[in-house]
């Protein structure tokens, strides 16, 4: 087994990194800013499948979204941002896109969502998990 210090280090391996944990911040950055653009609509949906406080909890967790991905696209408090992320995703996965509960001609669109963000998570928990060893071309700033 390769130590992942031995990995990080190499030219390649630092940029391939860097360029996939910047796709993967930013795509979720800009979904957390468009829970800000369309809070209104998200709002209604969110209300409509059933979500307390919908008016509230739609900008919170934009505002996971939006600092989760940009904290891991920048590599700042990579923990932290990689945390906020897995907690949006696990609690919004199976309450949002419950594919199993809705319409049949809903059912196809709700499973491809829960699918994607199966896989969101998936990557956020490969990002959690590295997130102890530091990350090549990281901000680093402290939070304390």
């Amino acid at each position: 087994m390769i130590p992942l210090q031995t990995v990080f280090g190499t030219e390649l391996a630092d940029l391939a990194f860097l360029l996939g944990r910047v796709l993967f911040g930013l795509v979720l950055a800009f979904n957390g800013l468009n829970h800000f653009m369309q809070a209104d609509q998200l709002a209604g949906y969110a209300d409509a499948k059933g979500i307390p406080a919908a008016g509230f909890m739609v900008p919170f967790t934009g505002g996971l979204l939006l600092l989760g991905g940009l904290g891991v696209a920048a590599g700042v408090a990579p923990t932290l941002a990689t945390g906020a992320l897995i907690v949006f995703l696990v609690i919004t996965t199976p309450t949002m896109h419950d594919f199993w509960s809705v319409p049949e001609d809903q059912q196809q669109s709700e499973m491809t969502n829960f699918l994607k963000n199966v896989g969101l998570l998936a990557g956020a928990l490969v990002l959690f998990a590295l997130s102890a060893t530091p990350w090549p071309y990281a901000i680093n700033v402290s939070l304390l």
